[in-house]
C-alpha cells in the first residue's frame, strides 16, 4: 500500500530535532503516512504558513494570528518560556528607555520574540529602529556594530556570554512577572485545515507519540539532536532541549492556552496584530 506524504516544517534546531526524532527514525507508528521534513528558519516557516504551503509546520505563536484561518493548532509541540525567554543582549547594559532608541537586530518580525519586544517597549514596529537578521547572525551584527543590541532566540540564550555580551532584558522573565507566572508562548505546531478532522487527529497522535518517545528515550534523542547543536556540546544541548521540550510540549493545558490568549489579545489591543484569533486546537 502506498504511503501518503505530508510536508513537515520545522527549524534546524536541537529542540525540534529532539521532538521529531521518533518520526525521523521511524520509531513510532506512522499510520500509513510518510513525513517529508522541511528544515528552515522560523521566520521562513512563518512566511510559508501565511501562504498555506506546508501540511504541518512549526510556527511562532505570533504568526498564528495571521494563519489561524488556514491552520489549526496541534495540542502538542509547544515551546514555552517558563521563567526564561528571548534575550535582549548588547555589549553594554542598556535600560529600557535607551533600548527604545537603539538599533536592534531581530530574527524576524513574525516571531513571538518580536511581538514580545514590542509589548515590552510598548511601541509598534514603525516606532522602532530594527533590522531583520538571520537568528544565527545576530551576535555578529551586534559585535560588528551593525546593531546596538540583539534579540536572541534558540541556543544563543545559553551562549551569549561567550560572545562577550550582556543581558539587558529577559522577555520570558518579564512576561511571567507581568502575568502571574504564566509562561511566554513562543512556538507551536499547526496542521492545515485542508485535511479533514479525522486526518488531523491521526497526525496529531503521531506527532504526540514522537514527542513522548523522545522524552522516554532522552539520551538517544539528544544524540540525534546534536547534529543541529551549533557551538554546543552534549550537556548544553541537553539543557537547551529541556528548556523547550517538556510538560508544556506534551500539553498546553489551560495555563498555556490562557497565556496564548493574553499574548495575542494584548498584541491586538495595541494594534500590533490585525485581529484577535480564536484558538482552534485539533481535538
Amino acid at each position: 500500500m502506498s504511503q501518503r506524504t505530508l510536508t513537515l516544517g520545522h527549524s534546524p534546531d536541537p529542540d525540534d530535532a529532539f521532538m521529531f526524532y521518533g518520526i525521523a527514525r521511524g520509531l513510532v507508528p506512522s499510520a500509513g503516512f510518510r513525513f517529508q521534513h522541511v528544515l528552515q528558519d522560523i521566520q521562513t516557516l512563518n512566511e510559508r504558513a501565511t501562504r498555506g504551503e506546508l501540511d504541518i509546520t512549526a510556527i511562532s505563536i505570533h504568526a498564528y494570528a495571521y494563519v489561524s484561518g488556514q491552520y489549526a493548532l496541534l495540542p502538542t509541540g509547544a515551546s514555552m518560556g517558563d521563567g526564561y525567554g528571548p534575550l535582549l543582549v548588547a555589549k553594554e547594559k542598556f535600560g529600557k528607555a535607551e533600548l527604545a532608541r537603539k538599533r536592534i537586530a531581530v530574527p524576524g518580525t513574525m516571531t513571538s520574540a518580536f511581538l514580545a519586544l514590542q509589548l515590552w517597549l510598548d511601541k509598534p514596529q514603525s516606532e522602532l529602529d530594527c533590522i531583520v537578521v538571520p537568528f544565527d547572525k545576530i551576535f555578529e551584527a551586534v559585535r560588528s556594530g551593525q546593531a546596538d543590541a540583539g534579540l536572541i532566540i534558540h541556543e544563543g540564550q545559553l551562549t551569549y556570554q561567550k560572545e562577550g555580551l550582556q543581558v539587558c532584558e529577559d522577555l520570558g522573565v518579564w512576561w511571567g512577572r507581568e502575568n502571574g507566572g504564566l509562561p511566554l508562548p513562543l512556538g507551536g505546531n499547526v496542521i492545515h485545515k485542508r485535511f479533514d478532522p479525522p486526518v488531523r487527529k491521526t497526525v496529531s497522535g503521531i506527532l504526540t507519540a514522537s514527542i513522548r518517545y523522545s522524552l522516554d528515550h532522552r539520551p538517544e534523542a539528544v544524540q540525534h539532536a546534536l547534529q543541529y547543536a551549533r557551538d554546543m556540546g552534549r550537556d548544553l544541548a541537553d539543557k537547551f532541549v529541556g528548556m523547550y521540550v517538556n510538560h508544556w510540549t506534551l500539553n498546553y493545558g489551560e495555563p498555556g492556552c490562557e497565556s496564548i490568549r493574553r499574548f495575542l489579545g494584548r498584541g491586538f489591543e495595541r494594534g500590533l496584530i490585525p485581529h484577535r484569533p480564536e484558538l482552534e486546537f485539533v481535538a
